[in-house]
């Protein structure tokens, strides 16, 4: 097991409705050091997001009183917890599962039937790409026009307000402030924001790419396609 940094537990909320996959999950992940909260249906996993604010969901898609999709929405739409990692399992083959909960903000995704290390090794990769590496000269603030990001405080503020984005938009964001002016292929924003473990399309790009301009007005022109290339914040 690789201690955690500076010794302190990050806290994983699993939700899943079948219990031998749930205590499987627990097993392993309690064995990594992490500390647990556990669900079982959709409801619960929400009242103990809001109440216990931890560092990632694993969030199983079929699910009783409220569905993993319905959870994720729920999520990214709470100021407080937009920010959080979730990752997703399911049961389903079903493309469109796939695509709507990365649509909808996902951050990984992850089939049944899994491999309980595979699970913790997407969990360790996540985490550590929502935070800066150490030796990152990672600057604390971001601002464009009336555009303000607080990095360290995970907040965007566009003309005064608070504006609600998941990790993976805060994260390309990021990216597009702290490039401006260049361009940013689609596979370098994959490499940046999802890294090589996961296995995501092109076209979930354009996605985060198409929320961020809804979500920020100031962006619809700014940020500027670059044809069979990617995307760049234009330098005014």
């Amino acid at each position: 097991m690789v201690p955690q940094e500076n010794a302190v537990p990050r806290t994983i909320l699993v939700v899943e409705d079948e219990k031998e996959i749930r205590e499987l999950l627990a097993h392993y992940l309690r064995k990594e050091g992490f500390a647990l909260i556990l669900a079982a249906d959709g409801e619960t996993a929400l009242s103990k997001a809001r109440k216990e604010r931890p560092d990632l969901v694993l969030l199983d898609i079929l699910l009783p009183k409220a569905d993993g999709l319905e959870v994720l929405r729920a999520i990214r739409a709470d100021a407080g917890l937009a920010g959080t990692p979730v990752i997703m399992l399911t049961a389903k083959g079903d493309e469109t599962d796939r695509v709507v909960g990365l649509e909808l903000g996902a951050d990984d995704y992850i089939p049944k039937p899994f491999s309980p290390r595979e699970v913790v090794a997407r969990i360790k990769a996540i985490l550590r790409r929502s935070r800066p590496l150490s030796g990152e000269a990672e600057p604390v603030a971001l601002a464009y026009h009336d555009l303000n990001m607080d990095v360290v405080r995970h907040e965007v503020r566009y003309q005064g307000k608070s504006v609600s984005l998941t990790s993976k938009e805060f994260r390309i964001l990021r990216a597009l402030l702290s490039s401006a002016g260049r361009v940013l292929s689609r596979e370098a924003i994959l490499s940046k924001v999802w890294g090589e473990e996961t296995h995501v399309s092109d076209r979930t790009v354009d996605v985060h790419i198409a929320n961020l301009r809804q979500k920020l007005p100031l962006l619809a022109k700014a940020i500027e396609t670059v044809k069979d290339v990617g995307y760049k914040l234009r330098e005014d």
